[in-house]
């Protein structure tokens, strides 16, 4: 999954500033739906950390069903922090 193409996908655009709040939620919402029927687990983690920079992703332990998917999302949540903290 390419990040602009998602950001395409989701938002018609790369840049978000141009996005109206409506329109960002409308895009998050779909994420959401898109995540809850996905099946390969390489693409619904890529949404998961789409999801979760926007503040909508749902709680590990029901995101996945496998430990080591939930690992490696607690890594990349550890990984943003760090560098929101820079």
């Amino acid at each position: 999954m390419d990040f602009d193409d998602q950001l395409r996908r989701y938002f018609a655009t790369t840049d978000l500033t141009t996005v109206p709040p409506e329109a960002l939620a409308t895009g998050v919402e779909k994420m959401r739906v898109d995540f809850g029927m996905e099946k390969d687990r390489a693409r619904r983690f890529a949404l998961w950390t789409l999801l979760h920079m926007f503040g909508a992703a749902p709680d590990l332990d029901v995101a996945f069903e496998e430990a080591a998917d939930r690992d490696a999302a607690r890594d990349f949540m550890e990984m943003m922090e760090r560098a929101a903290g820079e």
